[in-house]
């Protein structure tokens, strides 16, 4: 699974939970919002050791520019997408705890 595909399957089980549809969060296998975040997470972290391989083998002769290029660019576009969503996460954490009882 890529890294920005993690990502997607993450947000759609958020997206199911926030329109409260019914099995709201749960995949097909059963899996809940969080085993999903968790598969994103560890999604962002193989792209990262994928663009370090190919970074590597670029350095060694082993892959093309074209090759290096696009896998450091996946790896950007899904750090800036976890980074987004952990910034929705914290923002809705601080909205939650301001809130009067």
């Amino acid at each position: 699974m890529t890294a920005v595909g993690g990502i997607g399957t993450a947000l759609r089980a958020y997206g199911a939970t926030a329109a409260g549809a019914p099995g709201a969060g749960i995949g097909a296998a059963g899996e809940g919002f969080e085993a999903a975040l968790g598969r994103a997470m560890s999604g962002v972290a193989d792209s990262a050791r994928a663009a370090d391989a190919a970074t590597q083998a670029g350095l060694t002769g082993g892959a093309g520019t074209t090759e290096v290029v696009l896998a450091v660019a996946r790896a950007e576009l899904a750090l800036q997408t976890a980074v987004a969503l952990r910034d929705r996460v914290v923002s809705a954490y601080q909205d939650v705890m301001r809130m009067n009882i």
